[in-house]
């Protein structure tokens, strides 16, 4: 699994130009899978059916893409000015390195006035930011244009026995856990069909969730993705990283998938904790349940502590619980799906 989350992490692709990662993850599902294809947004879909006519179908569903910057502009001398896509937390721009995905991956760093020349308190906007590629400035215009992306540093770091750290766990380690259940079930025999999006855009407004459910309408749905992990400087509505998968409850979420899925953690003996929306959850699955006529659909998550920086880190143990989870559950499912009644 380590490793898996390691390769996902590595590729790059802000909302809006997942194409690299779209095409390396239907690469991985295809062993494992009926078919895979990739929808006209980018979004993948997968497909494993088990041969019963009439069968119920299940969607699971993380999304691929990961939160960057865009060039705006090229300076005259050559610096890159840029807008952010997604949430980037503008507190940790100055001093870090980025790659630029220009006409070739150029490296360069967000460089900012030392302390020794302007007020040490100073907190900069975005506005003021420049990338600087040590390049000469006929070259950088040359390689990037307008539109170009840029992507935060790739450093996946150990941190003790069970944690790693790096860019984009969000949420590319919920797609690790999808595909740790495609792998799980290929052998198994099945009462349902299953159905697996790996969705663009979740971090400019959930797009891929959307337009992917739309495309399967499947009799129910669970999302993966990440939730706020315990840090040493913040305990408030987070939960701590080693504790298994996080089951959400809430009005955005079917209280019958829900309940189903805390039954069968506790009856497989696998770690979860119950988070609480009373909302928007912040994830596809807020799109995923009203499509068409509306989805029964339920969210699990993963503890993710930095969350939108270039230092996300999980526990590899939350990752298997919510792989676990998930194949157990959709190896229990029959072709009745009258308790989904509400």
């Amino acid at each position: 699994m380590r490793k898996l989350i390691e390769k996902l992490s590595s590729l790059r692709g802000i909302s809006g130009r997942e194409t690299r990662v779209g095409e390396e993850t239907a690469a991985i599902l295809s062993p494992y899978c009926d078919s895979v294809g990739i929808d006209p947004l980018g979004s993948v879909i997968a497909y494993r059916g088990c041969g019963l006519k009439g069968a119920p179908s299940v969607l699971i569903e993380a999304h691929i893409d990961e939160i960057g910057l865009m060039v705006s502009s090229v300076c005259e001398n050559g610096a890159l000015r840029f807008v952010n896509v997604g949430g980037v937390d503008e507190r940790i721009l100055p001093s870090l390195e980025v790659t630029v995905h220009g006409a070739e991956d150029i490296p360069g760093i967000i460089g900012f006035m030392p302390a020794e020349l302007t007020d040490a308190s100073k907190s900069y906007k975005l506005s003021e930011l420049v990338i600087d590629t040590g390049l000469k400035a006929e070259r950088v215009r040359e390689l990037v244009k307008t539109g170009d992306f840029v992507t935060l540093p790739q450093s996946v770091g150990a941190l003790g026995k069970h944690q790693i750290s790096s860019k984009t766990m969000d949420d590319r380690a919920s797609l690790a856990a999808l595909i740790s259940v495609m792998k799980r079930l290929r052998n198994e025999k099945l009462c349902c069909d299953v159905y697996l999006s790996a969705a663009v855009q979740e971090e400019v407004g959930c797009r891929g969730g959307k337009t992917s459910s739309y495309a399967v309408m499947p009799d129910m749905a669970v999302a993966v993705d990440v939730t706020h992990g315990i840090t040493p400087d913040n305990d408030r509505n987070a939960f701590k990283t080693g504790a298994g998968a996080v089951i959400s409850k809430g009005s955005n979420l079917h209280p019958r998938l829900t309940d189903r899925l805390i039954k069968t953690a506790r009856a497989n003996g696998i770690k979860y904790c119950v988070d609480v929306d009373g909302g928007n959850t912040g994830t596809d699955v807020w799109e995923i349940q009203v499509a068409g006529a509306g989805i029964p659909a339920a969210l699990l998550s993963i503890p993710l502590k930095y969350m939108h920086t270039s230092v996300e880190t999980l526990d590899v143990r939350d990752v298997k619980a919510v792989a676990e989870l998930l194949a157990s559950f959709i190896k229990g499912l029959g072709s009745d799906t009258s308790w989904l009644s509400l």
